[in-house]
């Protein structure tokens, strides 16, 4: 629930019993189960902690292709949290990333469902639909670590498993989403489809 700027300074000074608040939905925690302040603006930096708990990666998936395969969407939104807070990368951000990328998992470009390639990893034309790995993780795991590579200067936390990792030069050359313009995809407004997908995960 969002509260109207203007009453903040009311409400501040009022006496409020722990009894009169209300449950926090799942929307309100982050994955380890902090209250997240309702106020938080959509990520920019590709670096940094993801505010959205699992559940409403999955609910924000399934509003925008609700025929898709629940349990998978699960599967991959609990892996994007575990392996992006592996390697510090907002999570938020990858798994917007993922969304774009895959069309919600609907692919129907170069990547096809069985690579596990959830960001277009080296598929660049007819002919070269990109990388294939071997499971749902580390297809995760290395889309996370490739994202690292444009975010930030850090060394990987993990084993390498992104192949194309070494590529990435210089080492955080995008530390933000709009950076990715340009750099990770040639669409100009890559960055601002990101912001807007962002923008409604965070509504």
């Amino acid at each position: 629930m969002k509260v109207v700027p203007s009453l903040l300074l009311l409400l501040s000074v009022l006496p409020v019993r722990a009894s009169t608040l209300p449950d926090l939905t799942p929307e309100e925690m982050d994955y380890d189960g902090a209250a997240v302040d309702p106020f938080t603006a959509p990520p920019e930096l590709i670096m940094g902690r993801g505010a959205m708990s699992v559940s409403r990666l999955v609910a924000f998936f399934l509003e925008n292709n609700p025929d898709a395969d629940e349990a998978r969407v699960a599967r991959l939104a609990a892996l994007y949290v575990e392996e992006a807070a592996v390697e510090g990368v907002n999570a938020d951000v990858a798994f917007v990333q993922m969304c774009l990328e895959t069309g919600f998992l609907r692919f129907g470009g170069l990547v096809s469902p069985e690579q596990n390639n959830f960001c277009g990893l080296g598929a660049t034309g007819p002919g070269q639909p990109g990388l294939f790995f071997p499971d749902e993780r580390t297809g995760v795991r290395a889309h996370i670590q490739h994202l690292k590579a444009y975010g930030s200067t850090e060394p990987l936390i993990g084993v390498s498993v992104d192949p194309r990792y070494a590529y990435v030069t210089p080492k955080g050359k995008a530390p933000d989403i709009q950076g990715l313009a340009g750099t990770w995809a040639a669409d100009p407004l890559y960055g601002d489809k990101l912001a807007t997908l962002l923008s409604a995960l965070y509504l």
